[in-house]
Order: C-alpha cells, then structure tokens, then sequence
C-alpha cells in the first residue's frame, strides 16, 4: 500500500521525529516499509521559472531560445516544446540537477551552436505523469526563485507499505496513524465531521432492503442532491496523485480519498437510475451476465452478491459497479454507498471472475462493520463542499444484528512469561489504549479489554501481549547474559524423510514434489476427500488422498513434452474423512505420511552392447523389496501378488506387516491412465511412512567371513500345486542341521508332463562349518537325511537335476 507521511501527519503530530526513525520504528512495528521516496530531496533543485522572452532558434527549426528567469538570474535555455510561450510560469532545472525520469545529472550543453544552461521540464520528465508532449506549465502565481517543491507541494515522503493479511485496519492513512501514535506516544485525530443537513428527509427519496444478511450484515447510504460533477480542486487531485490513483471526476475523487482516509470502500450510484429509488441487497439464483464500470460483460457464478434496484442488478457487492449506474458528468443526484460484506465471500467471488480492486482487496480482509455510518458521512461532507450538492436529512442504515465489539482478558503476569522480561502496567494499558482497545476492568493483576471491531485478528490474550510487544518496541528486548540448554538426545523428525530421501535418490529414483491442494476428479482417486471451503481455484478445491494423482500429472506433463522414460518419487502427506460425515473438528479426519514410486518408459535403452528393456511389473516389486532392504537391513516384510478388483489398478501387490497392510502398487488401470491422456503403462507403489517407522532396523556388525569351503548340493521335487514356496524353504530351515548355511529357490517348473495338478521346485544348498572343512560323507548324510523327510512330510518326489 502507498502512503503519504503528510496525509498521515494530519491525523499524528510527528513533529520534531525524523523520517528515517519514522520508517525504522513503523517497520519495527510490523507494517514493514519496503520503500520509500522522499521527494523533497527528488526535488531540491527544480525551481519556479518565468519564461520571459521566446525566440527562433537561428539554426533549428523546432527548437526555441528561451530567457528564464529563475528569480536570482537570468538564463538562456534551448526548449523542443510546441507550447512553450513567453509569460508562462515553468519548471526549471538547472545545471547540475539530476533529472527524476533518467536519473541523468544536468550539464551545460551546446544545442545546434547555442550554449543552454538549464532545462524547462515536461510532466514526464519531472515524474508526474506520462505527458511528454509539451512542458509543464504551472500557477502563474507563483513566484519564480520558488523551490518547486514547496510550491506545489511536493515535499512529502511516499512510502511502499508491506500490510499483512491480518492487519486489514493499516489499509488506511488513519490506520498508519494510529500505530505511529502508539509508537510515539502522540494523540491520534480523527477528521471533525460538520454536515450541513437539508430540510428534506433521505428516507423519502430512497429505500434499502437486505435480503442475504449473511453476506452483508450492514449497508449505509446518504443521498447528495443536485450536485455538479466536474474536476476536482487541486488539493483532492494532488493528494490522489501522490499515493498512485488517477483522477476520475470530483464524486469518484472523494470516495477514493475516503477509501485511502479511512478504510472503508465506497461507491456512488446515479441515484436517478436506480429503478424505484431503492437498494436491494440480495445473492443471484442462477449463473447471469453483467457489464461492469469497465465496460466488461462478466459471467457471473450463481450465489454472487448483488446490489440491485427495484428491476435490475446494478453493481457486483464489493467488487465492481455497474455501467448501468456510474456517475457521469450529467449526474445530478447521488446515493452513496458504505457498506460491510462477508470477506468470504467477497473473496470467492474476486476470484471466480479474475477481477481485483481495491475496494475488493480491503473487503477480503475485513472492513470495520461499526464504521460505515462514519464513512459515509465523511464522503457526503466532502462531495457537498467539492460539488455544492445538498446532504438530504438522515442516514438511511440498515444494520439488523449489531456486531460486537469482543472482549479479551490480559493478565500481567502472562505477559512477562510470554516475552521473558517485564513491561511496566503503565506502559501495556497505555499502548492498548493507543491501538484504540478500551479498559473495561482493571485489577493489580490483570485488565479486561474491550476489541474494537476494526481488529479482527485481536481474539486471546497472546494477540495482545504481540500488540504490547512490538509497539513498546523489539529493540527494548534485554540482553540475556546465559542461556541455559539441556542435553538430552532429542529426536529429529526430518532424520526419517532424509534417510528415506537418501536411498530412493540411490536407486536411481528423482524426486518431485506436488501441491497437496488438487481438483476433484484426482480427489475421488481414492478414500473420502476433503474439500476445501474457500478454494482459490476448481483446481485446488480438495485435499489429496493419495498421492498417485499428482504423480501421473507430472508424468503426464513429462511425457507431453518428449520425456517418455521416467522414474520419480514423492514423500508428502494425504488427507481423508474417517466417515462421509461432515467435518467438525480434527477428529473426524486423518493427515498421513507417504512414499510413492511411479515408473513408466523404458527402464534401459537400446545399446550396441544391450538390448533393451521396458519397465514392467516385476521391476517395481524388485525396486519396492530393494527400498525395503536397504531401510531395514532385511526384507521383513510380507508379499501379496497379482490382486485384481482395484478399479485403479489392473492388477497389484501389497506388502504387509504383522497381516497389516502398509503398502499398495502395481500397474496403473487404462482407465485411470486415459483421464491423464497417457497412452503407455505406468506402475506405481505407495508405502505408509507412519508404519514403515514401525520396523525394527536391525544393528549394523561386522562378521568375519568363514575360512573355510563351501558345499553346495542341488535338488527339485515334484510337489502338489497347492503346498507353497515359503511352506517348504521354512520346513528346510528347520529341519537342516546347523551346517546348512543358505538355500536358495533356483527354478519353478509347471507342465501337462509332470501333472496338471503338480509343480516343480528346484533348491540349491550350501553347507559351510565355521571350524573345519566338510568331508563329502557328512554332506550327503545330511544332504540325503533332509531329502526324506521332504518326500514323507510333504508326499514329495525327488527329480532328477
């Protein structure tokens, strides 16, 4: 937001405090100044110039010789401009000058043979607008030899303020004046408002109604008769000007300068076009068109907020007038508007249609609901004194449930807890009382205050002891001598994500990272979406259950653009309801942790010394088991394969832990591929981090390695089809002796020959001792030992290798 320092000066006496300590202390304070510009050292040396005497320059045909009188000299100056003329009072620069439009410093110059010794400036080149074409001509009033910043007032200091969401009430002159009296210790001073009323009374000549009470809990409204619209005087223009808006015409000036002065947006309706003489305030049923003041037809949603007459809509509540009411130069009478809407809504709204404005920017942030009457009646004593318009008797104000100021207990000890030393009570009751919060009860202990509805964000106590901590001042925090700090091993969350970071990066996997704010057909992918009260976009209106939809749109953008062979990773948490049932409170939702692998391409390129490999089911199940096994030291958990039923996937595997399944992937289904337009197979695998935490990770040792030979022995059965892998190799653990050192599956066999209902395993073993080297006849006792208790335990029989 753009400020004056003058403006602000007519409400806080800062006499006697220098700019930069304004600016340090303000942005200390928290409304942060990001830029400043002093324009009385912008200005220093321009000077008031009278043009005395113009001739042809003898060598140029559009350049003048012009005589300057600078109130101590007489100067010749060499000037392009058409409209130079003698007489005229100018803006004269002379050598040396740094010109604000270039930044170039002014030297002596010979212009076609004729030495000039200043320049007279244009509006553009001084700063002041985009007029080029001419020079700037200014009050012929004026004395010549008169800084030109004193004359037309421009020694003011502009400041770029940095306002925060939940500071609505800076959003004003008034509101930067308030914390700067605060800071200062200085009186704050509202405008004296003196309305000169007519006989006639206002509720005869116009009528308001609110339908949506919700949306807009109060409206107030003057009626200015027979005004003159026309230019506003200078002092309302320069003013405008200053803080970077364009001058409209003397009733726009003033709503904006009441805007800028207080806070509180206001509109002005050509109160003859309103149908009935009446304001409805009411939400429409349907999508409609509307042509807004900037000649714009918009398509508005259902639901949006409107300020209609007795037959049609006439402005966007908030947002935009109509073009079917503004206030043209034919205007004779006037409704003003000052009203309170829902920042909700009026949020929503600006951003359905894409169009901000000011009066939208402040109302998203709340306006103060007790000041509209206030603000109205400011705007109608400036428009009747700038048009000579007539205030009608009364304000119309329909205001049906008052909104309460809130109160909030401030105790003192809590303070000095708080922010760790101790501020005098004096001092917290007189900076609270600054910020314009009222003491409703005081004890030795604590005080109760009364919130001025103009401070939404000013809801518990900790609220105020902020306010008392950054008014009274950071730099008044005392130094603390020693700091005490135990020393106990403390967990670090992020040293899980890391090391889960560290290996995925390891198995060749990139990482990305996706907005867990999606739309709703990634939403519905899978459990029970969340939907976001306020989104910002269609696009963000639920929170992610899974984190596989997020993944297939950066495949999908990586594969439109040509990047066809892809493997990622994705740690972020999903949300989901616990039932279909509303949300009430953080009990009825889950936030979970988790890991996604998504594979699509090729896994290996064709070579002249490989051949080429397409990534496929079986590489992500060894990718999840080879994660598995460098997290854990050890595959421990269990393997389910080739499920179908998953509407998502074709088919899939999960891995479990203890019959608890913490992870679900495998190839994505066509279906779900075809909403994301990719035309080739996609696996993917989605680990629950909070389980994974679960897992036991065994001690790193060193072993040394036996010295001694290995054994190794092979045999395969035929076996019934039903016994399993993991039934057998248990059953072989078991029962081999301690010499049995390793056992591996090397081959699985399936045909008509050996049996439709029969199948073959084949097992290589190794037999190793720690303290001596087997003889061959110890090896084929156990070896033929084991072999006959698989033929009796499991009716097995032996197959020839």
């Amino acid at each position: 937001m753009k400020a004056s320092l003058n403006w602000t000066k007519e409400y806080v006496n800062l006499e006697g405090i220098p700019v930069q300590e304004i600016i340090d202390k303000l942005t200390m304070s928290g409304l942060e100044v990001e830029d400043f510009v002093n324009q009385q050292e912008i200005y220093k040396d321009f000077v008031v110039g009278l043009v005395t005497s113009k001739e042809k320059h003898p060598n140029a045909d559009k350049l003048s010789l012009c005589k300057v009188n600078t109130g101590s000299e007489e100067l010749i100056v060499v000037c392009g401009a058409a409209n130079v003329a003698s007489g005229q009072k100018i803006v004269f620069a002379p050598v040396g000058t740094i010109i604000p439009l270039s930044g170039m410093k002014l030297g002596r110059a010979k212009i076609r043979g004729v030495e000039s010794f200043g320049m007279i400036c244009s509006e553009a080149e001084l700063g002041l607008g985009n007029d080029a074409s001419g020079i700037m001509v200014i009050d012929k009033k004026l004395k010549e030899g008169t800084p030109f910043s004193k004359a037309l007032g421009f020694d003011d200091v502009i400041l770029e303020i940095a306002i925060t969401p939940n500071r609505p009430d800076a959003l004003s002159h008034i509101g930067i004046a308030r914390d700067l009296a605060a800071i200062f210790n200085r009186e704050l001073k509202y405008p004296e408002l003196k309305i000169d009323e007519a006989k006639d009374e206002a509720k005869n000549y116009a009528s308001i109604e609110i339908l949506d009470t919700k949306n807009c809990p109060r409206y107030s409204s003057r009626i200015i008769r027979n005004v003159t619209v026309k230019e506003s005087p200078e002092w309302l223009k320069s003013k405008l000007t200053k803080i970077g808006l364009r001058p409209i015409n003397n009733i726009v000036d003033v709503t904006n300068f009441v805007m800028n002065e207080l806070g509180q947006p206001l509109h002005a309706f050509n109160l003859d076009q309103l149908s009935g003489r009446k304001i409805i305030v009411k939400s429409t049923k349907e999508k409609m068109k509307f042509t807004t003041l900037d000649s714009k037809d918009r398509e508005l949603p259902s639901g949006t907020l409107m300020i209609c007459d007795g037959e049609k809509e006439v402005a966007i509540a908030g947002v935009m007038g109509g073009e079917n009411s503004e206030v043209t130069s034919e205007t004779k009478n006037i409704l003003l508007e000052s009203a309170h809407f829902n920042p909700s809504h009026i949020r929503k709204v600006s951003k359905a249609l894409g169009l901000n404005s000011d009066a939208s920017y402040r109302f998203e942030r709340t306006v103060d609901p007790n000041n509209t009457d206030y603000a109205v009646n400011r705007a109608s004593m400036l428009i009747a004194e700038v048009s000579g318009g007539e205030i009608l008797k009364g304000l119309i104000d329909v205001y049906p449930e008052k909104i309460k100021e809130k109160e909030v207990q401030l105790r003192f000890a809590r303070v000095k807890k708080v922010l760790g030393y101790e501020i005098p009570k004096e001092s917290i009751n007189k900076i609270l009382n600054k910020l314009g919060l009222k003491t409703i009860l005081q004890s030795q202990d604590e005080i109760r205050l009364q919130v001025p509805t103009y401070r939404p964000d000013l809801e518990r106590e900790v609220d105020l002891i902020e306010e008392v901590a950054r008014i009274y001042g950071y730099d008044q925090i005392p130094a603390v001598p020693k700091i005490t700090i135990t020393l106990e091993k403390k967990y670090d969350e992020s040293v899980f994500t890391d090391e889960i970071r560290e290996i995925a990066t390891g198995l060749g996997l990139y990482e990305i990272l996706n907005n867990p704010l999606i739309d709703e057909r990634s939403a519905s992918f899978d459990g029970r979406p969340i939907k976001i009260l306020n989104p910002q976009s269609v696009d963000m209106a639920y929170l992610r259950t899974s984190l596989i939809p997020g993944g297939l749109i950066v495949a999908a953008n990586n594969i439109n653009k040509g990047e066809k062979n892809l493997s990622f990773f994705e740690i972020g948490n999903i949300f989901n309801k616990i039932s279909e049932n509303e949300i009430n409170s953080f009990e009825d939702f889950i936030e979970e942790r988790r890991l996604l692998f998504i594979l699509t391409g090729k896994e290996r390129k064709k070579k002249w010394n490989s051949t080429e490999k397409v990534v496929d089911f079986f590489l992500l199940k060894g990718l999840v088991d080879s994660f598995i096994t460098k997290f854990s030291l050890d595959n421990v958990l269990n393997d389910s394969y080739y499920h179908s039923g998953n509407r998502n996937f074709a088919y899939y595997f999960t891995k479990n832990l203890k019959e608890k399944v913490i992870g679900l992937g495998g190839k994505v289904s066509k279906d779900v591929l075809k909403q994301y337009d990719i035309d080739q197979d996609v696996y993917c695998f989605e680990l629950y981090l909070e389980e994974l935490k679960e897992i036991q990770q065994r001690k790193k040792f060193y072993s040394l390695p036996i010295k001694f030979p290995k054994v190794v022995r092979d045999f395969a059965f035929i076996l019934d089809k039903y016994i399993t892998y993991e039934e057998l190799i248990n059953f072989i653990k078991a029962e081999g002796s301690n010499l049995l050192n390793n056992v591996k599956l090397f081959d699985l066999f399936e045909n008509e020959s050996i049996g439709n209902d029969k199948k073959s395993m084949a097992f290589s073993l190794e037999y190793q001792a720690k303290d001596r080297t087997l003889t061959e006849d110890e090896v084929e006792k156990e070896f033929l030992h084991l072999i006959k208790l698989i033929e009796k335990k499991f009716n097995a029989k032996l197959r020839g290798i």
